[in-house]
């Protein structure tokens, strides 16, 4: 079974892949735009989630086989996916996966410095564009200069409109896919924006606490 959801807090993610446990949908896997579930008996197990990338699969082996230890079986996650999943084993020990609060909010802080990357790769993409013209700007106010095809606007009835219309995906293409690039920076700005918000928020509770 596939779940299709977006979380931008571990916390109220946590809360409900645990909660699906409890229903007795067993997370496996998480994909690009969900999760996916195998249907199994209800489970009483807590679930909970850090933010790490490793270059060297030796480090990864090491991160699981610690978690381990502590009594966190590792369910889902690669070396390079950054989203690491983890089942508490057993009854005993903590319901909490980290050992300080430092620890909680770091993974916010490598979230949040993730999608600033991707955000700054996109700018950088942008600028390349506009930089060797393959980006027309001039077409925004003239789209006429996006048709290539020879002698279009004087063609007229039948013959204007089959060309017309053969052509115009195509110089959509050519004209306005770029304008995606700006929306998808910003979506990943605000996203960076939301996990350093939340890697604050979790350190004022720490000071909060003491």
């Amino acid at each position: 079974m596939r779940k299709f959801k977006f979380f931008t807090n571990f916390d109220k993610e946590e809360s409900w892949l645990t909660d699906m446990a409890r229903q007795g949908y067993r997370f496996t896997k998480k994909t690009a735009f969900g999760y996916e579930f195998k249907p199994e008996r209800s489970e009483n197990s807590t679930i909970k989630m850090d933010y790490r990338i490793f270059k060297k699969r030796e480090d990864f082996d090491d991160y699981c086989s610690l978690f381990a230890d502590s009594g966190w079986e590792h369910i889902t996650g690669t070396k390079s996916s950054g989203y690491q999943y983890f089942k508490k084993k057993g009854t005993q020990g903590s319901e909490e996966i980290f050992s300080d609060v430092d620890s909680r909010a770091g993974r916010y802080k490598r979230l949040s410095n993730m999608w600033a990357m991707l955000a700054c790769s996109f700018i950088l993409v942008l600028a390349a564009l506009i930089s060797t013209d393959a980006i027309d700007l001039e077409a925004l106010l003239d789209p006429k200069l996006l048709y290539y095809t020879p002698g279009l606007w004087d063609l007229n009835g039948v013959a204007f409109w089959r060309a017309f219309l053969f052509e115009t995906p195509f110089a959509l293409g050519r004209g306005f896919m770029w304008i995606l690039l700006p929306f998808i920076i910003m979506i990943y700005l605000y996203f960076a924006f939301k996990a350093n918000k939340q890697y604050k928020r979790t350190q004022e509770d720490k000071l909060t606490h003491k």
